[in-house]
């Protein structure tokens, strides 16, 4: 599997974002394709995952209301929208692909395959 990210950038606060993934050769038949984000001297947190079979998705609580995570199957790729940016949004921002998982939550399951990641940062 390769992922390829790409949009981030600088935004004011309270601005919009969208992030990019580009996916290619998923060897699984059940999958889920996430966003994390990381900064520096901080735990990973995921922020959003899209199960591909049931079309079904799953946020994070920092992130509700405010992020969404569509695709675009004919191009291959897995956006991330985020809007209502804050400051704390700040980080390198990471699509992941996963192999189907028994757990309803698809940002707990182990991502196997990570792009290089993209840099968001929200001025404040």
């Amino acid at each position: 599997v390769q992922l390829v990210e790409s949009g981030g950038g600088l935004v004011q606060t309270g601005g919009s974002l969208r992030l990019s993934c580009v996916v290619s050769e998923v060897a699984f038949e059940d999958y889920a394709i996430a966003w994390f984000r990381q900064a520096p001297g901080k735990e990973r947190e995921g922020v959003l995952c899209f199960v591909n079979d049931a079309g079904r998705t799953y946020s994070a609580d920092s992130v509700k209301g405010r992020f969404t995570i569509f695709s675009d199957n004919a191009k291959n790729t897995v956006y991330l929208q985020m809007n209502s940016l804050k400051f704390e949004d700040t980080d390198v921002y990471y699509c992941a692909v996963a192999e189907a998982e028994v757990l309803l939550n698809c940002l707990r399951w182990e991502y196997s395959s990570w792009g290089q990641g993209t840099q968001v940062t929200v001025s404040s």
